[in-house]
C-alpha cells in the first residue's frame, strides 16, 4: 500500500476543505438523516412562515458549527504527532460531515441556505486546529473535548427553542447531540488535557459571535 507523504496529505486536506465550503447538490452521508420519512417531512406544512424562518436560523447556526468542526479536526489531523490520535480526529471528522449533510438537507427543506460566513469560520477553526495540534496531542484533545461540550450545550438550547410540532428537526439535533457527546468522551479517554479557564471563556465568546451572526446570514 502506498505511503502518503506530507504533500499528499496536504492535497487531501485541501480537497476536504473545498468539499466543506462548497455546498454540493447532495452531500453523501453513511447514515440516513434522522426523521427522514414522509410523515415527519409533512410537519413543515403546519409550520408558520415565522417558525420556518426561526428553525432555519437555528439550523444555519448548527451547520456553521459543523463547518467549524471540520476545520478544527482537519487542522489537528495535519499536526497530530501520534497516528492513533490522527485516526481519531479523522473518524470524528467523518461523523461531522454527516452532520453537515443533515443540516444542509433540512435547510433546503425550509427553503433556506447556509451562512455566507462559513469560509471565515472554517479558516479560523483550521488555524486553531493547527496551533492546538502543534502544542501537543493532549492539548489538541483538550480543545476537542471543550469544543464538543460547548456544542452539546448549544444543541440542547436549540432543542428547547424549537416549535414543539417540529419533530423532524428535533430528531436531527438529538442525534447530533449524542454524536458530539461521544466525541468529547473519546477525547477525554484518549488523554485530553484540561484547558485553562481563560481559554474556555475565549472559546465561548467566539462561539457566541458565530451563533449571533449565523442565525441571520
Amino acid at each position: 500500500m502506498r505511503q502518503f507523504n506530507v504533500l499528499d496529505r496536504c492535497l487531501h486536506e485541501v480537497d476536504k476543505a473545498m468539499r466543506t465550503m462548497v455546498i454540493p447538490e447532495t452531500r453523501y452521508s453513511k447514515r440516513p438523516t434522522p426523521g427522514d420519512n414522509p410523515a415527519q417531512k409533512s410537519i413543515d406544512q403546519h409550520l408558520t412562515a415565522a417558525e420556518k424562518k426561526h428553525i432555519a436560523g437555528l439550523m444555519r447556526i448548527n451547520h456553521a458549527g459543523e463547518v467549524c468542526a471540520q476545520g478544527l479536526y482537519q487542522g489537528q489531523a495535519l499536526t497530530a504527532k501520534l497516528d492513533r490520535i490522527r485516526t481519531k480526529f479523522e473518524q470524528a471528522a467523518d461523523e461531522e460531515n454527516e452532520h453537515l449533510a443533515w443540516c444542509e438537507q433540512r435547510l433546503k427543506e425550509l427553503k433556506s441556505q447556509p451562512s455566507i460566513l462559513n469560509p471565515l469560520w472554517y479558516l479560523g477553526s483550521l488555524l486553531i486546529g493547527v496551533v492546538a495540534g502543534r502544542a501537543g496531542d493532549q492539548w489538541s484533545l483538550g480543545f476537542v473535548a471543550e469544543t464538543e461540550h460547548q456544542v452539546t450545550q448549544h444543541l440542547q438550547s436549540h432543542l428547547q427553542k424549537l416549535p414543539s410540532k417540529d419533530k423532524r428537526t428535533k430528531y436531527i439535533l438529538e442525534q447530533m447531540k449524542q454524536d458530539e457527546a461521544e466525541h468529547a468522551q473519546m477525547a477525554e479517554q484518549a488523554g485530553a488535557a484540561q484547558l485553562p479557564t481563560i481559554i474556555k471563556k475565549i472559546m465561548g465568546l467566539t462561539a457566541q459571535l458565530m451563533t449571533k451572526t449565523s442565525y441571520y446570514i
